[in-house]
């Protein structure tokens, strides 16, 4: 019987540990069973879940987004006549559609930008938003890609088509320096001037004309406006024929050197390949192992540091060489621009040829990817906050008041494929046309945002208006071939723009 005790207690333990071991394989069968149908629960069902919105900002952001806009919306027409007369500087005239419009308050009521302006706002603001969500929508589903792009063999029998430069004549010269005639009077030096809407009117003509164009001095006894380069740097520059030029500013990027093996020997010998930066960005590359050699180069980028920087945004900064090739290389007959996100991967003679020379165009621009209407331009900076919103309205209503319409493919595709380009890639021959067209894209940039995507249209449209024939030549080709000549990077996330109020 003390036996049969000792076996019935030590059976008692074993049946306990059989019962838990058992009671573990169901419990895990069950999870792996709840876990598997979750699964492909989201797998059919997730799309309508808020899930999505981890591609644009968290449901909780956009909602707070929008509140705020609405609050912004309700005190715009509070203070956007007097915030438009100090931004506009509250002086002279503009031709509008062959209507003086003088610009003071009274007459941007007319325009409607006192007594209508919340009403015009709000309304291009739904307008925008039912497209733009739409848009947004099919954004995560679109893929873009490089496509074919026809260049030549080899740059060996390249041939610069005969009279290629027999395009619309006529001169231009720069102000280079402000007089003021009351020297009690305190005036701001500009890099870009104090350019009046009268004079900013008169520019647009395609005549014999000194304008505002940037690198603007301030008069004697000021200090200087920025952009300062090396004696040494501008000698080198003066002597450039043909120019590939990119920037870094503020240690906003990441160095990428130019794919050696496609770029032909005619060209490493024959053109100039420039990259600016600033004192900060330099110190940061060199830190990182790019450090230029004894001919100031790294790769075959000639490194030229900018000293002074004309404004605190940095990007606003970028558009001086981006822009403004043909001051700064005034022998230069050609210029490549490319953006710091993106490596060049394509012989620059053969861009030449391609994009200006076989189109017989002075200026090339992509299209971009996504967005053709500048409302939609908008409405994405805006949303993303790349600038104040108060200022891109102002520049916005501006725009509309001298003519500016929505993006229509059946009216427009004939002048512009698109309203809205991808200004990573530029190519342009260094024409009066071009030039000119280059300084006012500048100014706009100078005067408004550095947002030089919602001024394009603007500027190429009010051009062509103000100058019936006298053409200006520009090609405006596929983003996917932008994609081809380079391969493409995100940027450094670094956020170097104005601050949003």
């Amino acid at each position: 019987m003390g036996s049969y005790g000792l076996i019935g207690e030590t059976s008692r333990p074993r049946r306990a540990r059989r019962l838990g071991r058992a009671w573990k394989r169901r419990c895990s069968l069950w999870l792996f069973s709840l876990s598997l149908l979750s699964l492909v629960y989201l797998a059919f069902f997730g799309a309508r879940l808020p899930f999505d919105s981890l591609h644009h900002g968290h449901a909780n952001e956009r909602i707070f987004a929008n509140e705020v806009e609405k609050s912004k919306m309700r005190h715009a027409n509070d203070y956007i006549s007097e915030d438009i007369n100090t931004l506009l500087e509250g002086q002279g005239s503009h031709t509008s559609l062959g209507k003086e419009i003088s610009v003071n308050k009274s007459n941007f009521r007319n325009l409607g930008f006192a007594s209508d302006v919340k009403n015009n706002l709000s309304h291009a603001r739904a307008d925008s938003q039912l497209e733009g969500s739409k848009h947004l929508r099919a954004k995560s589903r679109k893929r873009h890609v490089p496509c074919e792009v026809g260049f030549a063999e080899s740059v060996d029998n390249l041939v610069e088509p005969e009279n290629y430069l027999n395009f619309t004549k006529f001169s231009l010269e720069y102000i280079t320096k402000e007089e003021t005639s009351n020297k009690n009077v305190v005036i701001e030096p500009r890099f870009g001037g104090h350019q009046t809407l009268e004079q900013r009117e008169k520019s647009f003509y395609a005549r014999n004309q000194t304008i505002y164009c940037g690198f603007v001095q301030a008069p004697e006894g000021y200090r200087g406006t920025g952009f300062d380069l090396s004696e040494k740097d501008g000698e080198y520059m003066a002597s450039c024929i043909v120019v590939v030029s990119s920037c870094i500013f503020g240690n906003s990027d990441f160095l990428r050197r130019p794919t050696s093996s496609k770029i032909g020997t005619y060209s490493k010998k024959n053109v100039c390949f420039m990259m600016f930066l600033d004192e900060l960005t330099l110190k940061k590359l060199s830190s990182e192992g790019h450090v230029p050699d004894d001919m100031g180069n790294i790769g075959l980028w000639r490194i030229i540091v900018v000293k002074n920087l004309p404004y605190a945004d940095m990007r606003k900064t970028g558009k001086v060489p981006k822009f403004l090739s043909h001051r700064l290389f005034p022998s230069a007959r050609f210029s490549i621009w490319i953006d710091s996100k993106m490596r060049l991967h394509a012989d620059p003679m053969l861009i030449l040829e391609y994009f200006l020379w076989r189109t017989r165009s002075e200026y090339a621009i992509s299209n971009h990817y996504d967005r053709h209407c500048v409302w939609e331009e908008v409405l994405q900076n805006k949303r993303l906050n790349k600038y104040n919103h108060t200022v891109i309205d102002q520049q916005f209503m501006f725009y509309q008041s001298d003519g500016l319409s929505k993006f229509n493919e059946s009216e427009h595709s004939s002048i512009l494929p698109s309203f809205v380009p991808e200004g990573s890639f530029i190519v342009r021959a260094h024409t009066p046309m071009s030039n000119l067209f280059s300084c006012l894209w500048f100014n706009e940039v100078n005067r408004f945002t550095s947002r030089d995507q919602l001024s394009f249209a603007y500027t190429f449209l009010k051009l062509k208006r103000m100058n019936p024939g006298r053409p200006f030549y520009l090609n405006m080709f596929k983003d996917c071939e932008r994609r081809a000549i380079g391969k493409l990077f995100h940027h450094k996330l670094v956020d170097h723009s104005s601050p949003v109020l």
